[in-house]
């Protein structure tokens, strides 16, 4: 019942955002909905106990242009979706402008992802996120002037020697979902690592710092009842090649470590395993990270 509850809120809350946008930002030229059966289908669901959970996501564009002296000509344009489950979830927001290269459209959006994921949890974002845009992203056009691409290529060499060990805590990993998608993003992403499932879950992931954090940025975006990032080493990598990346690994592939569970429902791990598994691999000192005791 509660879920329920909780999707009716968030498209009500949903409802109202929307309604709230149109009343700021009369004219198309500022906020378009893309999406009007969307739309219909949430007020639906909103108002009606019966209704089908809506097919697809509401869509729309939100225009803005900056406050800044010289911006008179240039506007960014956020292209917005909302997950069902917005506000419980982050709004999707892709911001563009014809005056960004590829390589500052990309940082400007991850910078708004982050700011999002640092203030807006749970309530409805779509004003602050707009502010957001509205202060920054006309200074992402000058960050890396496009035309020099000594710089691009220098930038993408050091962000690319930096090797990263993500050890992420989780108050339990049971749902098969979720571990089929953190064994299949480490494949993809080129990450090491392992899973122990069960409660609590624990996942470790290492590679190139830009693969871990997209993998944490998509792990975190899962529902989890609490999920966070215990310990972060950074090396860097002199040259950063294939080789030098070989050698910081501990691990192998990512891959689900099951340490003989107990306990009525078969899913607390054995610690102790867990602690000589990481002794092994050189790493005994993140037990205590976890679990504030000392191993053995």
């Amino acid at each position: 019942e509660t879920t329920e509850m909780t999707n009716r809120e968030d498209a009500e809350m949903q409802m109202s955002e929307l309604d709230l946008l149109s009343s700021m930002f009369p004219s198309e030229e500022e906020f378009t909905v893309t999406d009007q059966l969307a739309v219909a289908e949430l007020k639906h669901y909103a108002e009606n106990e019966s209704a089908e959970v809506p097919s697809s996501k509401v869509q729309f564009i939100l225009n803005v242009k900056p406050e800044v002296s010289n911006a008179s000509l240039v506007e960014f344009s956020m292209v917005c979706a909302l997950p069902f489950k917005y506000p419980t979830v982050l709004p999707e927001i892709t911001v563009r402008s014809s005056l960004l290269s590829r390589a500052q459209q990309i940082h400007l959006n991850s910078d708004l992802k982050t700011y999002l994921m640092q203030n807006c949890s749970g309530e409805p974002c779509m004003l602050s996120a707009r502010e957001w845009v509205k202060d920054h992203a006309a200074a992402y056009i000058d960050k890396e002037l496009s035309s020099s691409s000594v710089t691009t290529s220098n930038a993408v060499q050091s962000e690319d020697t930096t090797f990263t060990r993500l050890w992420i805590y989780s108050h339990h990993i049971y749902n098969k979902q979720k571990r089929k998608n953190i064994i299949d993003w480490a494949k993809e992403l080129s990450l090491s690592g392992f899973c122990m499932p069960g409660k609590p879950g624990v996942v470790c992931v290492e590679g190139l710092q830009s693969s871990c954090e997209e993998f944490w940025s998509r792990v975190r975006r899962l529902t989890w009842k609490r999920i966070l990032i215990r310990h972060r080493e950074d090396v860097s990598l002199e040259g950063g090649g294939h080789a030098e990346i070989q050698k910081q690994r501990k691990f192998p592939p990512l891959e689900e470590k099951c340490f003989d569970a107990h306990g009525a429902r078969g899913n607390h791990m054995d610690l102790g395993q867990l602690y000589r598994f990481l002794e092994e691999k050189g790493c005994a000192d993140i037990f205590q990270m976890y679990f504030g005791v000392e191993g053995h």
